[in-house]
């Protein structure tokens, strides 16, 4: 499944994934940047190797420091139920909650 399918809080800031929250990538980055950096994290996965595609991670924004700036803290990994996310997470309809989870061990 596409990432752009999986239910994407209000924010902008996280999608939900295996039920989980993970991080998106900083909207603010330059398009260039941003393929650069998408190409060599796919290069990186196909050759497994797993520092790199961490790297590229972090040039887009989806891991190492946070790309907003409000001081609100990473949530990434964290179930959105268990968060202030929660009101939106079960407002979501029943195809987005299983989008949501899917590849989960709580996808049914």
């Amino acid at each position: 499944m596409a990432r752009k399918e999986r239910p994407q809080t209000p924010d902008g800031r996280y999608i939900v994934a295996r039920g989980v929250l993970k991080r998106c990538t900083n909207p603010d980055l330059d398009d260039q940047l941003r393929r650069k950096a998408v190409k060599k994290m796919m290069q990186a996965r196909m050759s497994g190797d797993k520092s790199a595609v961490i790297a590229a991670k972090t040039e887009l924004g989806e891991a190492g420091p946070v790309w907003w700036t409000d001081g609100a803290p990473d949530l990434s990994g964290v179930a959105p139920q268990t968060t202030d996310y929660r009101e939106w997470w079960e407002n979501l309809t029943a195809a987005e909650l299983e989008a949501g989870h899917a590849d989960s061990k709580l996808a049914k």
